[in-house]
């Protein structure tokens, strides 16, 4: 009998020795900038793609894998008989899983496809359960009935300190951009469904540090907190500050944090950070 096998995409926010750990396989989407095309995270990592998106002439853009590469995929790890569970970032800002949907339908290989609703850490937090879940002998059911149920339990906090990159990427009216930037007020959003949704906003760091902390608090009382990372994009200083606040309430549970993936970082904009979590 095969096994269940686990793939994902670069958005997922893991290093690669964790990939290689949990036994994990990523396909990277694309990342063009200046007229250059790179694989996110394979041809360029986060800190280079700051540096150069800091003097690029327009905003990069990424694009998802093509379905011929999912298919690729599939299609290997399928020639010993295994399943694969195939889980990606939110349908809502990207059509990677509508590509992994359309090679599941085409390739001898049975898969299946999660549409996790989240990116980054979040993302991760399903994608590292069911890598566990996969090498304790569970069945697709039993996989994909946990991820649903982690999917409704997990937050997402972002903290975006300038609106330029959402407003090129026309995820945000340009009379909003405008009066954030004016009054120098750093938006917090959630992202729910797939879609970010403004909560509250902020003027200085401490404010900041205690609205994620008001949240993460509400979220969790009275539950077991399963996972927290952090990600950021050159909002390492914040990050910091965000982890030692939250520590307080989450005992021995290590939080990491990381520099986002580009692609992340081309939507989230210079100095994002994102607090995620999620809980049982």
């Amino acid at each position: 009998m095969g096994k269940v096998k686990i793939v994902t995409d670069s958005t997922v926010d893991m290093s690669f020795e964790e990939l290689e750990k949990y036994e994990i396989e990523m396909i990277p989407l694309s990342i063009s900038i200046d007229d250059e095309v790179f694989l996110d995270k394979v041809e360029i990592d986060g800190e280079e793609f700051l540096r150069r998106m800091k003097n690029s002439r327009e905003l990069p853009k990424s694009s998802q894998p093509a379905t011929g590469t999912f298919l690729d995929v599939y299609n290997r790890l399928g020639e010993d008989g295994s399943e694969v569970i195939s889980i990606h970032m939110t349908g809502g800002m990207s059509g990677t899983v509508r590509s992994a949907e359309s090679a599941a339908a085409m390739s001898e290989t049975k898969v299946t496809v999660i549409d996790s609703k989240f990116i980054s850490k979040a993302l991760s937090f399903q994608v590292i359960e069911a890598a566990k879940m996969a090498k304790e002998g569970k069945s697709v059911k039993e996989i994909t009935d946990r991820l649903a149920q982690i999917q409704k339990q997990t937050s997402l906090v972002i903290v975006i300190d300038t609106l330029e990159n959402l407003v090129k990427g026309g995820r945000i009216g340009k009379a909003s951009a405008f009066v954030g930037s004016l009054l120098n007020i750093k938006p917090i959003a959630t992202l729910e469904n797939g879609v970010l949704n403004p909560v509250s906003k902020a003027r200085s760091q401490s404010q900041i540090v205690k609205s994620l902390v008001k949240r993460f608090v509400e979220d969790t009382k009275g539950k077991t907190v399963s996972g927290v990372g952090i990600a950021h994009a050159n909002g390492h200083d914040l990050s910091i500050k965000v982890k030692d606040a939250v520590k307080e309430f989450c005992g021995s549970l290590e939080i990491t944090i990381d520099t986002t993936t580009p692609v992340v970082s081309t939507h989230a904009g210079e100095g994002a950070m994102a607090l995620m979590y999620y809980w049982d």
